[in-house]
């Protein structure tokens, strides 16, 4: 009797194709369970088995139909294809706000960062994204100096881009002015360090020798006027930190003095800008060649200023005159920080600075770092710490000083309970100025630093000054963490209660 074997059912039966023997069902469809001749079928692979196993296994075949478009993968769920399809048109039908958190994340998650601002700008709050966004631009971004917000980082570092690459004159006002309505409330901080002049045609050499001061580009400043910020600062609703130097970075060889002027009309655009801007907090020019006249241009528009807290001017040519003005300003503002280091202040500008911090009581911070104020102008500061109760940090590092300004700052620290930084470094104290101080720290609980270096102080007297920093360093910390132990003891007791 001729054997027969039995095709299990499967569903790729029906790729069976029947050899010529079975002419007998020859162009039928082979049934599953139909019955034919063993010697007609092709032979299963045989899956070995085991060692030392006594079941038989149970052999399946596997047969792929032989079509191109043939695949084993998962048909895509319909929501998947539709996030696909929402991601690929998103440039022409942005829809987000309508889909449910998980399809949003996952829709942010696909689009890409080239898209238009104008979309993007007031629909994606995501900080993934922007985070991606920023990173295909800048490797390197702080996002500490930008609110820890990835969006607004983008937002102020791209606004910051094409102010320091507009070119007056060439470049379309509009690239900035259309951008202003997509980020006016995500730009908090703007900071340029640099701007870029017109373009000058070459002009026809001219007989004589041409100087390499700054007179080149003091007759050339009609022409030499930067981008105006007025109209910048005034759609930014939220701006607090304005950050700007003029000058060109990286001029190599075309190095010219006009490229770094900060001309009248310059000062004067910016000056209605920074008053008009009443949200401000933080105005920096640095490094920007601002003299006596500018400064005092800059300063009158910041009187009764209702948010400025701090002032950085540091880096410039502002004689007495500017630190007469922003002596002025001091107790006509809130201001809390004042920076005019690596100017050229003197002994009369100390002394107006002086006498406003004798009735001030809002400046923490003052630096006059890199002047040259000398004994006069150190006596009459120390004179007015003597009275006021609100200033913290002082910075007197380079100006010249001897020992008459280290004994008059001794009797300070002995009274004054509100310092606690004091820098006096590369000074001319002396051997007989240290000892004056170490006399005065004595008497001093509330000094956490003291910076003598390059000050002619004798090593004992340096480390002995060290000592009670230290110390009081130590009772600082002690009185952070138990606040209720250093309190007065009238304080801790209460008031007694009446006699009945």
């Amino acid at each position: 009797m001729e054997e027969t074997l039995t095709v299990p059912p499967t569903a790729h039966s029906r790729s069976i194709v029947p050899t010529e023997d079975q002419s007998s069902t020859a162009g039928q469809p082979l049934r599953s369970g139909s019955k034919f001749s063993k010697a007609s079928v092709i032979p299963p692979p045989v899956k070995p088995k085991a060692p030392h196993s006594g079941t038989n296994v149970y052999l399946m075949r596997r047969i792929i139909a032989e079509d191109a478009e043939w695949s084993l993968a998962t048909v895509p769920l319909l929501t998947e294809l539709c996030i696909q399809h929402i991601v690929k048109n998103f440039q022409n039908n942005p829809i987000l706000k309508h889909l449910l958190p998980e399809h949003q994340r996952k829709v942010l998650s696909h689009l890409s960062p080239d898209l238009p601002l104008a979309i993007t700008a007031n629909l994606i709050d995501d900080e993934s994204y922007w985070h991606r966004c920023c990173v295909q631009r800048w490797p390197v971004s702080h996002l500490g100096h930008h609110g820890s917000s990835w969006k607004r980082t983008f937002f102020e570092r791209h606004l910051e881009n094409l102010i320091k690459h507009f070119i007056p004159g060439t470049t379309d006002p509009a690239v900035i002015l259309d951008l202003l309505p997509l980020c006016r409330s995500y730009v908090r901080r703007v900071h340029v360090d640099q701007f870029l002049p017109p373009v000058q045609l070459p002009s026809p050499p001219q007989s004589g020798d041409q100087s390499d001061s700054g007179s080149e580009g003091e007759m050339e400043e009609l022409t030499m006027d930067h981008y105006q910020l007025g109209d910048l600062v005034a759609g930014l609703s939220q701006l607090e930190e304005l950050d700007l130097v003029y000058g060109v970075k990286d001029c190599g060889m075309n190095f010219e003095w006009n490229l770094f002027l900060f001309t009248y009309r310059d000062c004067h655009s910016l000056a209605a800008a920074i008053k008009a801007c009443r949200t401000l907090k933080i105005f920096r020019l640095t490094r920007s060649r601002v003299d006596d006249d500018k400064a005092r241009i800059l300063i009158r528009s910041l009187l009764d200023h209702p948010a400025l807290e701090e002032l950085d001017l540091s880096h410039n040519h502002i004689r007495d005159r500017g630190a007469r003005a922003a002596a002025k300003l001091l107790n006509h503002s809130r201001l809390r920080v004042l920076n005019l280091a690596n100017n050229q202040v003197r002994a009369p500008g100390a002394q107006s600075l002086a006498h406003a911090l004798a009735h001030n009581t809002n400046l923490l911070a003052l630096n006059l770092r890199l002047n040259c104020i000398e004994d006069e102008g150190g006596q009459a500061l120390a004179h007015a710490l003597q009275t006021n109760k609100c200033l913290t940090t002082l910075h007197l590092g380079g100006n010249e000083l001897s020992e008459p300004t280290a004994t008059l700052l001794s009797q300070v620290l002995s009274v004054n309970t509100a310092l606690t930084s004091i820098n006096l470094s590369c000074n001319h104290i002396g051997l007989d100025g240290g000892k004056q101080l170490l006399e005065g720290m004595s008497d001093n609980r509330t000094l956490l630093e003291f910076d003598l270096r390059l000050s002619g102080v004798a090593q004992e007297s340096e480390y002995l000054i060290g000592q009670a920093l230290c110390a009081n360093r130590e009772e600082a910390r002690q009185r952070a963490l138990n606040p209720s132990h250093f309190m007065s003891p009238l304080i801790a007791k209460g008031p007694e209660n009446p006699v009945g």
